[in-house]
């Protein structure tokens, strides 16, 4: 018996050999096979039971060599043009590949089905790709992690205190009125540009200065504190931590698919840019953090007050004080570039798109009047505006991919994939097939208002456990400066200017956008 159940049960060539053994059917031959338990001789049902599936083994894809790829990957500009590589991959391998770059292996899917399979499948502790520069520098600098690199029982108890106070539906209106003020501060700033303008409009590249807003809406929400950052000369300790951001986010990109280990040992040009680019993060998000600590040891600030995440989180003390700044500079870092890239090319869309603009302007307009100037109700009110947001994510995706590691084996596209591998899904590859989004090559926000399956189509913020912790200020950020941007400004672009995009961890513009704010005809 155990010498047949031997003979059955050798796994095909590539496989992991592991306690749970993959056996073929007496009936049947590769690439089917059966899983078995083989302790006692008998077979037991499991999650897989009664499926067929072919191996590993056989999963298209150049993954055979690792440094080879990475090698000919960088020859071919592949760093800043990753999004478009992952595109051409599916389209000629298929809505499934393997992929090795350097110490980078994954499996890549892009079937929205597969993604529901994935996300299903994630288990009581999610795992993502943990960003290697990142923990590097960290354990560089002995930082502890937040909850965004955090893994296992230690990400699940600091997670679940963080949801109730930047993901839960009821924080919401404790967000609405400090990032509010902040979006009509920059209409002032806008209305200021207009008027010291001879032509009666504002034309620039907004990049920086959506970054200021950004920047200055984020700490509002985690710290109550505005940092002045939309006034027209600011801190030089702001505009460091501007740039540390931009330069931090550069350098990741360069260090994903290399060892950060090694740049470190040799000291290169690149990690010493990094550490000094998070020494900067660091040390700004510290000092935010210490003046709201002195502030509530002095009683400065009321319990009753909402004055920002951050006091909240001290108020309760259900964290230590280092995981919270851990998780705190994290949602800092990651808030602003993430936002203000993605205004910027809503505003870029609608400029290209006029009468999509006074679609919007009669919704936000029919929304105020019936709200009466509350801006909580207002924002149920403009189904059109967040229809255009989920539009932009998915044409500019902040992300390419959102990745989890399998804690179980499971079946994509008819191939086994073991335990523990890494799973991407190909957010910015699914947003141009036109299987899942029809003609997606045209802006067309009103196609998630329209009754067609949407399901697992809109992962911009990811799923599950896992999605982006500041998915609601994000949400609400994007929503409120729209709706003061439509209701006092016309945004118009150069005709005929098609702009590209780059990869630099984020996907951005490969040139400058250059937009026009001009009044609304009284």
């Amino acid at each position: 018996m155990l010498a047949a159940l031997h003979r059955l049960c050798v796994p095909p060539l590539g496989l992991p050999r592991n306690p749970r053994l993959f056996c073929w059917p007496e009936d049947s031959h590769p690439p089917g096979y059966h899983r078995v338990h083989v302790a006692s001789g008998k077979l037991y049902p499991t999650p897989l039971e009664g499926k067929v599936a072919r191996p590993y083994s056989e999963l298209p894809g150049n993954w055979r060599t690792n440094w080879f790829n990475l090698y000919f990957f960088w020859k071919e500009g592949g760093f800043q043009n990753v999004h478009n590589i992952i595109v051409h991959k599916f389209q000629t391998l298929g809505p499934i590949y393997r992929e090795k770059l350097g110490t980078y292996d994954s499996v890549n899917i892009i079937d929205p089905a597969d993604a529901a399979t994935l996300f299903r499948a994630e288990g009581r502790n999610p795992e993502r790709f943990v960003v290697p520069p990142w923990a590097a520098y960290r354990d560089f600098r002995n930082k502890p992690y937040g909850v965004l690199l955090k893994n296992g029982e230690g990400w699940r108890r600091d997670r679940l205190v963080l949801n109730k106070e930047a993901l839960a539906l009821q924080v919401i209106e404790n967000f609405v009125p400090l990032l509010n003020e902040v979006g009509e501060d920059f209409v002032k700033r806008a209305s200021v540009q207009i008027q010291n303008s001879a032509q009666g409009r504002w034309t620039a590249d907004l990049t920086n200065e959506l970054f200021r807003f950004a920047l200055e809406s984020v700490c509002n929400v985690l710290y109550g504190t505005r940092l002045g950052l939309l006034q027209d000369h600011i801190d030089p300790e702001g505009q460091r931590f501007i740039d540390a951001i931009t330069l931090m986010f550069h350098t990741t990109s360069l260090m994903l698919y290399i060892p950060p280990s090694l740049l470190r040992k040799i000291n290169s040009k690149t990690w010493q840019n990094h550490v000094r680019a998070w020494d900067v993060i660091f040390k700004h998000a510290d000092k935010c953090i210490q003046n709201i600590y002195r502030d509530l040891r002095l009683k400065r600030k009321s319990a009753e007050e909402y004055t920002g995440i951050l006091s909240s989180l001290l108020l309760q003390d259900k964290l230590p004080i280092e995981n919270i700044k851990a998780s705190m500079t994290e949602m800092m870092a990651g808030g602003v570039d993430t936002t203000s890239m993605t205004l910027q090319w809503a505003m870029y869309e609608l400029a290209r798109a006029p009468a999509l603009q006074e679609q919007l302007r009669a919704e936000i307009l029919a929304a105020k009047a019936s709200s009466q100037g509350d801006v909580l109700k207002r924002l149920k009110s403009v189904p059109l505006l967040k229809a255009t947001i989920k539009e932009v994510l998915r044409l500019h995706p902040v992300a390419v991919t959102v990745q989890r590691y399998t804690t179980e084996e499971i079946i994509l596209q008819n191939y086994f994939i073991p335990a523990k591998t890494l799973v991407q899904v190909g957010i910015h590859a699914m947003g141009q097939d036109p299987r899942f989004f029809t003609k997606p090559e045209q802006f067309n926000p009103g196609r998630w208002l329209q009754k067609d399956s949407k399901h697992f189509r809109n992962l911009g913020f990811g799923f599950g456990p896992r999605q982006c912790l500041g998915r609601r200020i994000a949400e609400l950020e994007m929503q409120l400066f729209l709706i003061h941007m439509l209701e006092n400004f016309k945004i118009e672009t150069k005709r005929g200017v098609d702009v590209g995009t780059i990869f630099d961890l984020l996907l951005i513009p490969d040139k400058p956008i250059y937009l026009t704010l001009r009044p609304l005809d009284p």
